[in-house]
């Protein structure tokens, strides 16, 4: 008991000490470190361009945004022939879709998981549920019944006078 007592205190003798120490707190993180106020790097102040004048706007003239049309605009995003219905893919492309399947794709597969998700339960169990026992809201509880006590001290007197068990018979109950 007497070494307990020892090791105790020349740990928080020691523990104290090198509380004190300056090193000893910033190299255990305890102190902030601020940063130097003399090390600041100032930026350049904002210029102006060289060309900043800007012509002004022809009366009538169509605004040049509006000059792009959208075949226009799908051209330049999707490539040559952005209209068409189908995009030509590359061999790679075609590979990987003929190794997938898609050639092969059900034309109805919407009906067959419109038929599939009807026969499935209306809730489903959520992980909690599953695992835990919980539900989101729990049933109504059942309004706690009281014990009328006269009524049941007679019923088990009773029962003992009779040699029956105490469980056996109805627990009298009183309606509020």
């Amino acid at each position: 008991m007497k070494n307990h007592l020892n090791l105790l205190i020349t740990a928080s003798l020691s523990v104290l000490l090198l509380g004190g120490c300056g090193n000893v707190k910033k190299n255990l993180g305890l102190e902030r470190s601020a940063p130097d106020e003399f090390t600041v790097v100032h930026r350049a102040p904002l210029s102006m361009p060289p060309d900043y004048d800007l012509r002004p706007p022809t009366p009538g003239a169509p605004r040049p945004q509006d000059a792009i049309s959208e075949q226009q605009a799908k051209t330049a995003v999707f490539g040559g022939n952005a209209g068409t219905a189908e995009t030509p893919h590359g061999s790679a492309d075609q590979a990987l879709l003929k190794n997938a399947g898609a050639d092969q794709a059900d034309d109805r597969i919407r009906q067959q998981v419109d038929r599939e998700t009807a026969a499935m339960p209306a809730k489903q169990k959520t992980v909690s549920e599953k695992l835990l026992g919980w539900t989101k809201s729990k049933p109504a509880e059942p309004a706690a019944t009281v014990v009328d006590a006269d009524k049941e001290a007679a019923r088990l007197h009773k029962a003992q006078v009779e040699g029956k068990a105490p469980t056996e018979g109805e627990t009298p109950t009183k309606q509020e």
